[in-house]
């Protein structure tokens, strides 16, 4: 790996809320074993000496090149088999992202290091091209935004995401989109483009309609304002476009179901889907901790609903049932979602991509005639 910037090093935060960010506080994974690291002595002081004061939480991106760029999967619980993740890391800083968890692999905090120690994969479109080019490849829609969002800010910078989809317009190859950015319309005319060959379908999650409370739950995402006109934008355009209740966050969002789909549909949104909060791994304590910090009135009552959906526990990590919420909260926001739909003529998803296109790219950028 190599950094593009120097990174800073942000100790564990406790004491006053953080504003601009999710998560509340920066302590390290113990879940794999790893040696834990702890300034000794005056250290701490001795760096203000020389660094100053960390005054600011700053956001640092390490560019990594992998050999590979395509994670295939065998999951019963998704529709996808293939996805692609131009960064780890997410700056958008969502407190309920279930990527969080991943940072731990690397001996970082899912906490705060997850959404400001950020990694980019420039070499994504050429890996993306040899994957595509060698004769045993068979296409099938690859997701992009299962992990981390493929918009988030430094996409304006390095424009990863954006080279990913020119190589696959380029070979004709279907590919699904989830964000929660309006960034995505700066890449509207690949889109439109790929649109118009039955290969891109793009999802937006919309969590609730509350500026205020979309800042303190995704503090660096775009606003539910603007995620809205970007669906309709799409919609306009002519890109299948769905918008997504997520997650349902009990207590907190789900008053928010009904409204946001009235909104998505009078912006043209035709299709919609909903998603109960998870909550794994170190993902559960970031998110109570920052339910105490700003909901401490009914942090209980949240947690104890969550508790009823998945069985007991905060969260389910069984195969067949970790994507499937039970219990009568479930049944409850289950229903409003369906009979909101139905009033407001939606249904799901209608994602049929077309592989028969596909155009096998050769390595050197040119296509091949066979």
């Amino acid at each position: 790996m190599s950094s593009s910037h120097s990174p800073a090093h942000n100790p564990p935060i406790h004491g006053p809320p953080i504003h601009g960010r999710g998560a509340q506080s920066g302590d390290p994974s113990r879940r794999f074993g790893l040696a834990a690291r702890e300034a000794e002595g005056d250290w701490r002081d001795v760096q203000k000496l020389v660094d100053g004061p960390v005054d600011k939480l700053r956001t640092t991106v390490t560019e990594e090149h992998p050999k590979s760029i395509i994670n295939f999967n065998a999951s019963p619980d998704i529709v996808f088999d293939r996805s692609i993740n131009a960064y780890r890391g997410c700056e958008h800083g969502c407190i309920y992202c279930f990527a969080r968890p991943s940072h731990a692999y690397h001996d970082l905090s899912p906490g705060l290091d997850f959404e400001m120690k950020l990694f980019a994969k420039p070499d994504a479109a050429r890996l993306l091209r040899e994957t595509l080019a060698k004769p045993s490849y068979r296409p099938a829609p690859i997701a992009m935004g299962t992990n981390t969002d493929p918009y988030q800010p430094i996409e304006a910078r390095y424009r990863i995401t954006r080279q990913v989809l020119e190589v696959c317009l380029e070979a004709r190859h279907p590919v699904t989109i989830t964000t929660k950015s309006d960034r995505v319309l700066r890449d509207l005319d690949l889109l439109g483009e790929m649109a118009r060959h039955g290969l891109v379908a793009v999802g937006i999650s919309v969590t609730s309609l509350d500026p205020r409370l979309s800042g303190l739950l995704e503090p660096r995402a775009a606003s539910p304002a603007k995620r809205l006109a970007a669906l309709g934008a799409l919609a306009g355009a002519g890109v299948p476009a769905h918008v997504s209740v997520a997650p349902v966050i009990p207590a907190i969002t789900d008053e928010y179901i009904e409204a946001i789909l009235a909104e998505a549909a009078a912006r043209g949104i035709r299709h919609a889907t909903w998603i109960i909060i998870r909550l794994p791994h170190e993902v559960a304590p970031l998110f109570r901790e920052w339910l105490e910090t700003h909901f401490p009135d009914r942090a209980g009552k949240v947690m104890a609903t969550i508790r009823d959906i998945r069985g007991g526990r905060d969260n389910d990590p069984e195969f067949f049932t970790r994507m499937r919420p039970r219990g009568v909260w479930a049944d409850l926001f289950r229903k409003r979602f369906r009979l909101a739909m139905k009033r407001l003529g939606m249904g799901g998803p209608d994602i049929r991509l077309d592989c028969g296109q596909f155009r096998r790219p050769s390595r050197d950028g040119q296509l091949s005639l066979l």
